[in-house]
C-alpha cells in the first residue's frame, strides 16, 4: 500500500522545513509506503530551493518536486499533484500546517475499512480570521448550497484523503477553470468528515487576500449552478410585465382625467435602475460567456518547467 501526500506550494520558504519535519514524523508512524509531492507554483521566493535541499537533507523519503513555469494557482497545483501521483491513496495538504497532520492516521484507517472513499475535514470555527472574512465566507457555502447541485460543508479544506478510484474520477473532469471543492462534491463517493480546530500558519502571510476569495466564491458559483443565468431572465420578465402595467396607467390615467405626464425624477430613477439590472445581468452572462470562451482554447492547466 502507498500513500501520496500533495503539497503545493506558494511563497513558502518559511514553512518548507517545518511542516516536513513535523509531517514526517507521523508518517512514520503509518504502516505504508509514502511519496512527498511538492509542487512549487511559480514561487518568487527561495521556495523552490528550499524544497530541492529538504529532498537532499532526507533522501531515506521518497520526494519529488514538479516547478511550474510560472503561477497556475493552487487548482492547478492540485490536479498536477493528482497526476504525479502513484498512491493508492492520495491526500492533499498545505505546506503551512494549517491541514495538521496528526489526522494523517486516522483518514487512512477510516479509508482502510472500506466504508469510505474520501476523508474530508472541515474546521468547527475561525479563530483568527477576520470577522467580515469569516461572515462572507459562511454566506458563500450557505449560497451555494441552495443553487448548486452540490453540497459543500461550511469551513470544508482542500485537506483530503481519496482512494485512487476517486482521484481517477476527478481526473476525468478536464475542466480548464477548477473548484476542487466543487468537483470533489460532484464525483460523489462516500465521503466521512473529520473535524478541526482552526490553526494559524506557522509562518509566513496568506496568499488569500478578500479579492481573491470573492474570484474563487464565484469561480465556484459559475462551475457549478447556472442559477444566475435565471434570475437574470425572472428580473427581465418581473420588470417588462411592471413596465407594461404602468404603461397602460399613464395612458388611462392621461385618457379619463387627462393629467399630463409628469414624473420626470421618479422616470430618471427607474431608468438608472433598469439600466443597472441590465448591466449585471449582462455581467452575469459575460462571466459565464468568458468561462466557455477559456474551455473551448483547450489550453494545459499548467506547464512544468522542471522536475527533481
Amino acid at each position: 500500500m502507498k500513500l501520496s501526500i500533495i503539497v503545493p506550494c506558494y511563497n513558502e520558504e518559511q514553512t518548507i522545513f517545518p511542516f516536513f519535519e513535523v509531517t514526517s514524523k507521523y508518517v512514520a508512524s503509518i504502516n505504508a509506503d509514502c511519496e512527498f509531492i511538492f509542487v512549487n507554483d511559480g514561487s518568487k521566493d527561495k521556495t523552490l530551493q528550499k524544497i530541492i535541499e529538504l529532498k537532499k537533507s532526507f533522501s531515506d523519503f521518497e520526494i519529488s518536486i514538479l516547478d511550474f513555469s510560472r503561477n497556475f494557482g493552487k487548482e492547478a497545483g492540485i490536479l498536477a499533484g493528482f497526476k504525479e501521483s502513484k498512491g493508492d491513496y492520495i491526500v492533499t495538504m498545505d505546506a503551512d500546517l494549517q491541514d495538521p497532520p496528526h489526522l494523517l492516521l486516522p483518514m487512512l484507517e477510516i479509508l482502510e475499512a472500506g466504508e469510505y472513499d474520501s476523508v474530508a475535514t472541515y474546521r468547527v470555527d475561525r479563530k483568527g480570521e477576520p470577522p467580515i472574512r469569516s461572515f462572507f465566507a459562511r454566506k458563500f457555502y450557505q449560497l451555494i448550497n441552495r443553487i448548486s447541485d452540490v453540497n459543500i460543508v461550511d469551513g470544508a479544506r482542500d485537506y483530503r484523503m481519496m482512494t485512487r478510484d476517486m482521484v481517477e474520477s476527478v481526473l476525468s473532469l478536464t475542466e480548464y477553470h477548477r473548484f476542487s471543492k466543487g468537483i470533489f462534491a460532484w464525483v460523489g463517493y462516500r465521503t466521512h468528515y473529520l473535524e478541526f480546530e482552526n490553526v494559524e500558519r506557522i509562518a509566513g502571510e496568506t496568499k488569500w487576500n478578500f479579492f481573491k476569495l470573492v474570484s474563487y466564491a464565484i469561480e465556484g458559483i459559475v462551475a457549478f449552478t447556472t442559477i444566475p443565468l435565471r434570475i437574470s431572465i425572472i428580473f427581465g420578465f418581473l420588470f417588462s410585465t411592471l413596465a407594461f402595467l404602468y404603461m397602460v396607467f399613464v395612458i388611462v390615467k392621461a385618457l379619463l382625467y387627462g393629467d399630463p405626464v409628469q414624473g420626470y425624477p421618479s422616470m430618471m430613477v427607474i431608468i438608472l435602475f433598469l439600466g443597472g439590472i441590465q448591466l449585471l445581468s449582462l455581467g452575469v452572462l459575460g462571466e459565464y460567456l468568458a468561462k466557455t470562451y477559456m474551455e473551448v482554447k483547450h489550453r494545459p492547466s499548467y506547464i512544468v518547467k522542471s522536475r527533481y
